[in-house]
């Protein structure tokens, strides 16, 4: 049996022997899940009011999966403990209840009784999970369990959170529209199991010597395997920092084959790349909640006319898609924005939300010189992002040998600290808003996958029966600004969401238009359908319970 560490290393091992008693009980399908509808009656066994249950249900499914996992279940159920005894539940309780006594279980009226007959039930035929005895389908369990129908039992629709059900969405309605009018080729590969189940991600881009690997280690308050830090160009290659059993470093070529990893989709970028790509691994609890991606740094001056053997803006373009926050790096001394930064930059398009700037190093000029040096960052990002809205940029030096004492004046160590407790608030926040941010992921991937849908048939229809056809395809591919306008007014679809001109047309100049398929309405109607009705749909069936 596990013993779980972390945010509720407080409960005791006898009282986690007990949790997991209570959870195989509640986990009737055995799938290491408790949905909405197997906790609430359940937890009403606790006698609190359904407001306080709300509560608690929202505390522990932070991250709105729409289900608990053991972890989140002992966080469950010290909520109820601590409800029980009268405290109000917010969501930092547990943390602030941290140095007190170990919480004792919750009172679950009845609940000895239940569990004693389904031991009972289960001495001539059990089946052991964890050590535990499982208990068996008899009426008075059922009473207090809403088991999943049968239906549901026997279906391959039965999902148990909302990330199951957008991959059954993904594979039953999307990929088809993909598969058909080749989206994988022109966008962005198809998404498979661990591109859903993948720990949030967090970019880190800028020029060589701005901190980005410094920046990693200040989190993780130690070295991640394969880290250098220097002056001088260190980080040569993308290095992925993730979670694992023990320390070690694993090449970019089986990473990219590996199925329980997200980055499967890296290898259309070849061997030049893969080269260039790895992943270290070491046993950390920030890493447990989210994976960091360490950059090269982009490259200014002469060295920038130097040609990458790997399309450098293509890669950080596929992380950008996968990443849930991108940190753009600056120090004082290194304000300049490169073509090969502006490249990297504009290969951003879409993501603008995910972004935020993080002015390095200030610790190494005063006051006076640093203000001058905000405002000369703020117009050099002016003129590349393009946006008329102000980016938000972080002030801070996150190394281990801060000199805060270097930045005199009313500003100097308290800004620092505000700062930086703003932009770690922003990290923290990262899992929480995980789920959210898949469904958004999604939601703009079949937005995309169905404009796309609708040029490629538009070309086709344009395309003659017979003769000249290389000459139409040639005139079309020279017209596409006109063509993606002519498709956006027939079909009522917004600018924004259509793809870059200059992208598309590189990609289509390698297909042969004819070859393409014909409009079919009936596979655009369901992904309308996905959008309309069952991704709603979904959403409501994971919402808190007691909503």
């Amino acid at each position: 049996m596990e013993i779980v560490s972390g945010p509720i290393s407080s409960c005791s091992k006898e009282h986690q022997k007990i949790y997991r008693q209570w959870f195989n009980f509640v986990d009737a399908d055995g799938d290491g899940r408790i949905t909405g509808n197997d906790a609430t009656k359940f937890f009403a066994m606790s006698n609190l009011s359904r407001s306080e249950l709300k509560q608690v249900w929202a505390v522990a499914d932070s991250k709105r999966q729409g289900f608990l996992g053991f972890r989140e279940f002992i966080t469950a159920m010290q909520l109820l403990s601590l409800a029980q005894a009268g405290h109000e539940l917010t969501p930092d309780i547990l943390k602030t209840k941290d140095n007190m006594e170990p919480l004792e279980p919750p009172l679950m009226e009845g609940l000895d009784v239940v569990l004693s007959k389904s031991k009972a039930a289960g001495i001539n035929g059990k089946s052991e999970a964890n050590g535990f005895t499982q208990p068996q389908p008899l009426p008075s369990v059922n009473q207090f369990i809403s088991k999943t129908t049968k239906k549901a039992q026997t279906s391959i629709h039965a999902v148990t959170s909302v990330i199951d059900g957008l991959k059954r969405l993904y594979m039953e309605k999307l990929k088809p529209l993909e598969v058909t009018y080749r989206f994988n080729d022109f966008v962005s590969p198809s998404l498979v199991n661990s591109d859903f189940d993948a720990k949030p991600m967090v970019m880190l881009l800028g020029q060589y010597s701005t901190g980005k690997t410094t920046f990693i280690n200040h989190l993780l308050k130690c070295n991640y395997p394969g880290s250098h830090i220097g002056p001088e160009p260190t980080t040569d290659r993308f290095i992925v920092v993730m979670s694992g059993p023990d320390e070690r470093s694993i090449p970019g070529n089986t990473i990219a084959v590996h199925a329980d990893m997200p980055f499967s989709g890296l290898t259309t970028f070849g061997g030049a790349f893969l080269s260039k790509f790895e992943c270290s691994q070491m046993p950390h609890p920030l890493l447990e909640h989210i994976t960091f991606v360490d950059t090269p740094g982009v490259l200014s001056g002469e060295k920038q006319r130097t040609q990458r053997s790997y399309d450098f803006t293509g890669v950080i373009s596929w992380f950008a898609a996968k990443c849930d926050l991108i940190l753009l790096l600056f120090d004082p001394h290194k304000l300049d924005i490169s073509d090969e930064f502006k490249r990297v930059i504009s290969s951003l398009r879409g993501h603008d939300d995910k972004i935020r700037v993080v002015l390095n190093k200030a610790d190494q000029v005063d006051t006076q010189q640093l203000m001058r040096v905000y405002g000369a960052l703020m117009w050099s990002l002016g003129k590349v992002l393009n946006t008329p809205e102000v980016v938000r940029v972080y002030i801070g030096s996150f190394n281990d040998k801060v000199d805060n004492k270097a930045v005199v004046g009313p500003m100097g160590k308290d800004l620092f600290e505000k700062e930086q407790d703003d932009l770690l608030i922003d990290l923290i926040d990262i899992p929480k808003k995980a789920c959210d941010r898949r469904i958004n992921e999604f939601v703009k991937r079949a937005r995309a996958a169905k404009i796309h849908a609708y040029i490629i048939s538009h070309l086709k229809k344009e395309m003659p029966a017979l003769m000249g056809k290389a000459k139409t395809q040639q005139k079309l591919i020279d017209n596409l600004e006109n063509i993606f306008a002519k498709v956006q007014r027939e079909f009522h679809l917004p600018a924004g969401d259509f793809p870059s001109v200059e992208n598309f047309r590189e990609v289509l100049n390698s297909y042969n238009i004819d070859e393409f398929e014909k409009l079919k309405p009936k596979m655009i109607k369901a992904v309308d359908d996905m959008l309309g009705y069952e991704i709603p749909e979904l959403l409501k069936n994971f919402r808190n319970p007691y909503d």
